[in-house]
């Protein structure tokens, strides 16, 4: 068992937050904007993992990051200019960073086939802006190279008072990782000073009591010296300057304010970027005097997971109480009621506070957007712009995790059929220059994610005739536009003429339709011919628990989403008209609606046929809008922890999930859009599932 295998982990989560950020910052540089910040944030990013590289001895990890490195410092210091051929040489050292540390993620410390071609491009490029200096990525001096108090020529030393204060450890950074890259730039001497060292039995873990006197002799430029303090020049006490002749007495005491006439180079101090959730750190006029917060700290997802569902059983112990004690009298068991009453209201605010915990901004998912963006537009040679809207918006981390690929096929999808090239967008009458607009915001109890175009829309004629084509629909088909424009969620279904790795890979819009469908989500397509298209997807905050509505149909109990009912009525007869086909509508106030009959859709053979003498539930869906669900009885509403149907049993059609009710009964949680899928529907993958003897009106060949 590796001893430092905890602080390895540790190690490569960082390391993943890092190269993330990396990969925004770099997409977002632009060489007529140039952003500093990122600039400096993006060499932090390196150094930080080089710094835990070289604590783990992962030598080409070290290696590529110091060459990366020094690119990084020669732009910017504006020695080492920023177009858009070094943002992609940024991009593909960023890639080979993250593809080192992968490999010593898996043990194998394997070297990427351009690994030095790329660092040595870096390399060449910082000696070309630093001519007759020592380049970044060559060796310095070492110490059998200089003896005693001689210097060779261009040499000189360099006194480093160093005085850590206690946020240094608190960021987790080792004052040992800076002094063996300072023995890298020439021979060291150090002196300790532990005036400050208290007893044992009034020593504060975290406290810094220890601080240094560095003599340096270096042929290195300042610049490299002041480089192994870049990461921690808000957390310590630090000054440099020039020693003509080396001391033969060191100071008691390390003098952080330099005496008069001395020459000083003070390292600048930057401002830390805060990162997200952290509060910066306090002032401090001294080491150990400021009282650093820390606001977050790191937890396991597999521990929240564990949180997250005794939450759950907790909520179904509860619900189960309340139902078995609803008949107590108030006036008998006053304590044994107030006492259930306060159970509830704090087992809903412990689950709000335990779901809050696993939310997440989708930030993390678009951030990958602006790489792809950027390739897909050079591949293709069309211009694009992206604009993201809704980054903090915040949703499940179960649902961030599998919206990401769902959203990059859309956004290639876009690219590839969806935007002209800039000679069709100048015969249009538009921009050269296309725009693509990613989304995202609360509604009603789900995130709405839009990828939204302004390219040419679906062209319908095209995807009919390849639908005919396909034999997915026959050449006598009459669909509306919508049934058209949905047709591109049929499996198999492509238009593009050609197998390239954008398009025609056998990986269709039905994948993305199911996948956000696994989730008991949903996506349709709004397209205006020559003005554009949007997918809109609309997912459910979380996956864990939801508020409900019990209904009951033929004797069994089922779930409504709360969050789906717009409202419910007990309709008159006269107002239900049966057509010829043998479905029925409902006059709302002036307007016609839909009934579905849910004992039919779910192959029962009892449930209220007549909708006068039962409840009609009207639901919001997504392709029918506003539809009338015949129920027998609503017995109320409760929230309910959801249960993966597919995960313990399969997919059933108008099931999204199951539940446990408070009387310990499983029920099934409906799924809405499944239910009222109208005819013509494209891509119902629970078609497989439909129950024997139930006819599927979900296929649109005819």
């Amino acid at each position: 068992m590796d001893e430092f295998e905890q602080f390895k982990e540790t190690y490569f989560a960082e390391c993943a937050e890092l190269l993330d950020d990396m990969e925004t910052r770099i997409t977002g540089l632009r060489k007529d904007s140039l952003n500093d910040d990122s600039l400096h944030a993006i060499f932090r990013a390196v150094h930080s993992i080089k710094a835990g590289a070289g604590a783990f001895k992962f030598d080409n990890l070290v290696a590529f990051s110091h060459d990366f490195e020094g690119l990084l410092d020669g732009m910017r210091n504006d020695v080492v200019a920023v177009d858009e051929s070094r943002i992609a040489l940024l991009l593909t050292a960023r890639d080979l960073l993250a593809d080192l540390v992968d490999a010593v993620v898996s043990g194998h410390d394997a070297v990427p086939e351009n690994l030095a071609a790329v660092g040595a491009e870096m390399a060449a490029i910082v000696k070309a802006a630093h001519p007759g200096e020592t380049p970044t990525g060559e060796a310095p001096a070492t110490g059998d190279e200089t003896k005693d108090n001689d210097t060779a020529p261009g040499e000189r030393t360099l006194r480093i008072d160093f005085a850590p204060l206690r946020e240094l450890f608190i960021h987790a950074n080792e004052p040992l990782l800076l002094v063996r890259e300072l023995k890298e730039l020439g021979p060291l001497k150090t002196t300790v000073n532990l005036s400050r060292l208290p007893d044992l039995s009034q020593m504060d873990p975290e406290e810094a009591y220890l601080s240094w006197v560095f003599e340096l002799t270096t042929e290195a430029p300042l610049g490299l010296v002041e480089e192994v303090f870049e990461f921690v020049t808000d957390d310590c006490q630090l000054s440099i300057s020039d020693v003509p002749v080396r001391p033969t007495q060191e100071p008691a005491a390390v003098a952080c304010v330099p005496s008069d006439g001395a020459t000083e180079s003070r390292v600048p101090r930057r401002q830390p970027e805060p990162s997200a959730g952290a509060q910066p750190s306090l002032p401090s006029n001294g080491p150990g005097l400021a009282q650093a917060k820390v606001s977050s700290i790191r937890v396991d997802l597999d521990r929240v997971d564990r949180l997250v569902d005794m939450v759950g059983e907790l909520l179904i112990t509860q619900s189960m109480l309340a139902q078995q004690t609803s008949e107590l009298a108030v006036d008998r068991y006053p304590d044994i009621v107030r006492g259930l009453e306060e159970l509830s209201f704090h087992a809903r605010e412990l689950q709000d506070s335990v779901m809050a915990i696993r939310m997440q901004p989708v930030r993390s998912v678009f951030a990958r957007i602006p790489r792809l963006v950027r390739d897909l537009s050079k591949k293709l040679d069309k211009k694009v712009r992206l604009v993201t809207e809704g980054e903090e918006t915040e949703v499940d981390k179960t649902v961030i995790e599998e919206i990401a690929d769902p959203i990059t096929h859309m956004i290639r999808n876009a690219m590839d059929h969806g935007i002209e090239s800039p000679g069709e967008r100048r015969r249009a009458g538009k921009t050269p220059e296309a725009t693509i607009r990613l989304s995202a915001e609360h509604r009603g109890g789900c995130i709405i994610i839009s990828i939204a175009d302004d390219g040419r829309g679906v062209v319908r004629e095209i995807v009919t005739r390849k639908a005919v084509d396909s034999g997915l629909i026959g050449p006598d088909a009459s669909l509306s536009d919508e049934e058209i424009d949905n047709l591109i969620f049929r499996p198999g279904f492509s238009t593009a003429g050609t197998v390239t790795d954008v398009s025609g890979r056998g990986v269709g819009l039905d994948v993305v339709r199911r996948n956000i469908e696994r989730l008991g989500g949903s996506v349709h397509i709004q397209s205006e011919p020559g003005i554009g298209a949007a997918f809109i997807v609309s997912l459910p905050l979380t996956l864990a628990v939801m508020d409900g509505m019990v209904i009951a149909v033929d004797g069994e109990h089922y779930v409504l989403p709360v969050n789906t009912i717009l409202e419910t009525i007990r309709p008159v007869e006269s107002d239900i008209v049966t057509l010829p086909s043998g479905d029925a509508v409902i006059s709302l106030r002036g307007n016609h609606l839909s009934l579905i009959h849910v004992a039919r859709m779910l192959g029962l053979n009892g449930g209220e046929a007549d909708p006068s003498k039962g409840l009609v539930v009207f639901v919001d869906t997504r392709e029918r809008g506003k539809v009338g669900l015949v129920i027998d009885e609503m017995l109320g509403q409760q929230q309910v922890v959801i249960k993966s149907l597919q995960t313990n049993f399969k997919n059933i059609p108008g099931i999204a999930a199951v539940t446990i009710l408070g009387n310990g009964r499983v029920a099934p949680i409906l799924d809405v859009d499944g239910l009222c899928r109208p005819a013509g529907a494209p891509g119902d993958a629970n078609d497989l599932h439909r129950p024997t003897g139930q006819t599927s009106n979900m296929g649109i060949a005819t």
